[in-house]
């Protein structure tokens, strides 16, 4: 293709991009490359584990773990959609991807992490139903509206991902195709385009603002209604399973919530490049790792499920010897 004009900048189609990722000399890539292997690994052990858990353990089968299970199939995917290839390239001199790959992965990136934010709300929510309205709960989480919930979140996180996608490579790029990043995110790629991008961070820091602000408003009033209930209970173990349960919720939600609007609902984030990679890593891989523990940890019925699961493992492989 032949180059173009946009005002006084030449403008040559770009045909792949190069991840620069993190700074440094072999030593340190190879470090890093460890680090970011371990995390990975336990970040998918850890879903993959609470999917199964779940599946399999019939006491679980209820809108809570419905929800919790899904929240773990998106931990998993999310993070599936950016470590591969950030992994493959601390060990690449190129760390090249092409165009549409890059478009790619920002699509699937922008509708998971979206998708997570509304299904935390929703969580929120469940909780709030199940312990403020006890008696209607089970008539109003049936399954089929659990399923409509879900699939709400998918529909609102692919509104998203659309918008962002066709908005962010819709401009035109300058020579320069090396991304001050470790995967294709909407921020680093706007430093690269020739034209103004003002409208792109307008609509970056608004929709991602009233996503995170919408979802943060039912999470807080949800919690408020709870709080108030259970302080209400007479029962202390009662009080104290709950608040358990809860806190786990309330601990996934604020440090991903907290760490999604330091990278993209503030003024001035675009240019914060080199916060944003650490932020990034953050919510994109520590916060996957740590859901299954947060959940499994603090819940007395998870635990309690793994142990069954271990111990019908056990069985049976005693049976087969």
């Amino acid at each position: 293709m032949s180059p173009h004009r946009s005002g006084n900048i030449s403008v040559v189609p770009v045909q792949r991009f190069v991840l620069e990722g993190f700074q440094g000399g072999l030593q340190t890539q190879a470090l890093l490359f460890a680090l970011f292997l371990a995390l990975y690994m336990a970040a998918v052990l850890g879903n993959l584990t609470m999917i199964v858990v779940i599946t399999l353990d019939a006491r679980l089968h209820s809108p809570m773990y419905f929800f919790l299970k899904n929240l773990s199939f998106l931990d998993l995917c999310y993070s599936s959609v950016i470590y591969p290839k950030a992994l493959a390239n601390f060990l690449s001199s190129s760390k090249a991807i092409s165009f549409e790959g890059c478009a790619t992965q920002l699509f699937f990136f922008s509708l998971l992490v979206t998708t997570e934010g509304f299904l935390l709300a929703v969580m929120a929510y469940d909780c709030f139903l199940a312990i403020c309205s006890p008696l209607h709960y089970t008539i109003t989480m049936c399954p089929s509206a659990c399923a409509r919930l879900v699939l709400g979140c998918y529909f609102g996180g692919c509104l998203n991902a659309i918008l962002q996608t066709s908005l962010t490579f819709s401009l035109p790029f300058c020579r320069s195709n090396h991304i001050d990043h470790f995967f294709c995110d909407v921020p680093p790629l706007l430093l690269l385009a020739c034209a103004d991008t003002a409208l792109n961070e307008l609509v970056l820091f608004g929709i991602c603002g009233l996503i995170i602000v919408g979802t943060t408003l039912v999470v807080l009033i949800s919690y408020a209604y709870i709080t108030v209930t259970i302080l209400r209970m007479r029962s202390g173990a009662g009080r104290h399973k709950l608040f358990s349960t809860c806190g786990s919720h309330m601990t996934a939600v604020s440090l991903f919530y907290g760490t999604v609007f330091v990278m993209y609902a503030q003024p001035g984030a675009v240019e914060s490049m080199q916060q944003g990679k650490v932020v990034s890593v953050f919510y994109t891989l520590v916060i996957p790792m740590l859901n299954p523990l947060i959940y499994s940890l603090r819940n007395k019925e998870v635990k309690d499920a793994l142990r069954r699961l271990g111990c019908k493992h056990t069985s049976l492989k005693s049976d087969l010897d």
